[in-house]
């Protein structure tokens, strides 16, 4: 029988998977304060590279190759609609009633006049997306991002991301419109594959930009997050302090 990947299994593997590598890893040499772990993330980001490399980049371009055009865009506007709905509450949850509003509105129009989220009837009637998840509510609340960590197969993330991470997906999950475990597995490799598969151009620009891939992703990936947090007006960061501890 195939089962779920449910939060809470995806919380227990994480948490066995990180136990084990951030256990074993070896010490970085002046690591960078937002990446205490930058020799367990380096050894992750390659295993997870590898899986990528092996088997979800090459079904993510047969998807993108080989499925009509319009069933794509169909897979990805439903799973969009299900994370809108889950954006309008993190709205809520942020004191942001506006955005909250404009995204009921989306995930009722896309739901009622798009065949259950299959047409983005939103955008068209200009509602654009907004998306919101707890990550970055919990960084709205004043919670630190805390050090970048490589989740197994997820990828780049941080301690309060990855702590937010199973409430979004508990609350996204295609288990709430009454899928069986079977359906609810197939729907989730279904919008990995087709995630993956829109990122395509974006991983080979990268492969020909980047000098340290992993600096790269790392750097991106926390800017990112800190400026969705704030709605892209952060504060400005505090200066770096590199020092020595003996030279201080």
């Amino acid at each position: 029988m195939i089962e779920a990947v449910t939060p809470r299994r995806w919380t227990a593997a994480v948490l066995l998977a990180l136990a084990a590598a951030l256990g074993g890893c070896a010490s970085v040499p002046n690591p960078n304060p937002d990446d205490p772990f930058e020799g367990y993330n380096r050894g992750m980001q390659r295993f997870n590279d590898a899986v990528d490399d092996a088997v979800l980049a090459p079904v993510a371009r047969t998807w993108r190759d080989q499925v009509p055009s319009f069933v794509r865009t169909g897979v990805g506007n439903f799973f969009g609609n299900l994370d809108d709905a889950w954006s309008a509450v993190n709205h809520l949850l942020q004191a942001k009633p506006e955005p909250a509003l404009t995204m009921t509105m989306r995930v009722a129009v896309n739901s009622v006049f798009g065949f259950g989220g299959l047409l983005d009837i939103g955008t068209e009637a200009g509602l654009e997306r907004q998306s919101e998840d707890f990550g970055q509510t919990l960084g709205r609340w004043g919670l630190p991002a805390g050090p970048y960590l490589v989740l197994p197969l997820l990828g780049p993330s941080s301690v309060r991301d990855t702590a937010g991470r199973p409430l979004d997906m508990a609350a996204t999950s295609t288990a709430r419109i009454g899928l069986e475990e079977a359906q609810i597995t197939i729907a989730s490799l279904l919008n990995v594959v087709d995630t993956r598969a829109r990122l395509l151009g974006a991983s080979r620009l990268l492969e020909q930009a980047a000098l340290d891939r992993y600096v790269f992703l790392r750097d991106a990936y926390l800017a990112r997050r800190r400026n969705l947090v704030y709605d892209g007006d952060p504060p400005p960061l505090p200066e770096p302090d590199w020092e020595e501890p003996a030279a201080r």
